[in-house]
């Protein structure tokens, strides 16, 4: 088995080889991740420039693209073969709810997916001191289930593991996505020359209770989540209502 693995946090990440070495024991492990941290890059392409490939060791290369990029160039440029299954992460904070729109680990999933490759995201519950020791083994198992099972088509795994050992875990949910509450925020500031600078968003969440079901209400009670993500992000039952006031008025 070959699986392909990368992240959005950088090369040098933490969770990046403590995954590697959890999913070693399945196959062949190649890595082809950023060459720096790229959280909140979403399911961006680099498409203005061209996209610089390092090759480390033989089965380990850094871009300076996007996640998503760096699943185009492992499937169309470096692999001699498809792989069998893509994992991205592991994420030193959670990706829950809301947050899948942002997240170049979780996009990276969805790339492998549009690509027709079996492929889940996984992440840490906790930004705080994160242990990836159980989250890489918990990974090996869905990878296992994965690369035996395959998925249902067009969707993929957003898997989030509670920060801490094995003994604090109290059972897997699958969930659908709850909702995050940020206090949003913008600096406005000056450089030393006088021009103006921003710095956008802010990680503190407003600590409210989740929904039953979802995934984030899973991490609150130290539950792994396992959100299964469907490309199709059509809203059906609104079909009816959007064609009764749109319809024939424009």
């Amino acid at each position: 088995m070959n699986i392909l693995l990368t992240n959005d946090d950088g090369i040098k990440a933490e969770g990046l080889h403590a995954l590697r070495k959890g999913l070693s024991k399945l196959g062949k492990v190649i890595i082809i991740a950023p060459d720096r941290e790229r959280s909140a890059s979403g399911h961006s392409l680099t498409l203005t420039h061209p996209i610089r490939v390092e090759q480390i060791d033989e089965d380990t290369f850094v871009t300076d693209g996007t996640p998503a990029d760096c699943i185009n160039i492992g499937i169309f440029g470096i692999l001699p073969t498809r792989p069998d299954l893509i994992v991205s992460g592991i994420n030193p904070g959670p990706n829950l709810g809301e947050d899948i729109t942002y997240s170049g680990t979780v996009s990276a999933a969805m790339e492998g997916t549009l690509l027709k490759i079996p492929s889940f995201a996984i992440s840490m519950g906790s930004y705080t001191n994160p242990q990836f020791d159980f989250a890489a083994e918990f990974a090996s198992k869905i990878a296992d289930l994965i690369l035996n099972h395959g998925l249902p088509p067009y969707t993929f795994l957003n898997v989030n593991v509670p920060n801490g050992p094995e003994e604090k875990i109290k059972g897997v949910s699958i969930t659908h996505l709850g909702n995050r509450k940020y206090q949003e925020e913008l600096i406005k500031r000056l450089d030393p020359r006088g021009k103006v600078y921003y710095w956008i968003g802010s990680k503190v969440v407003v600590d409210e209770p989740g929904k039953e079901g979802t995934d984030v209400r899973a991490i609150q009670e130290d539950k792994i989540s396992i959100t299964p993500i469907h490309l199709d992000m059509t809203n059906y039952p609104a079909i009816p209502e959007i064609k009764l006031s749109i319809e024939g008025k424009l």
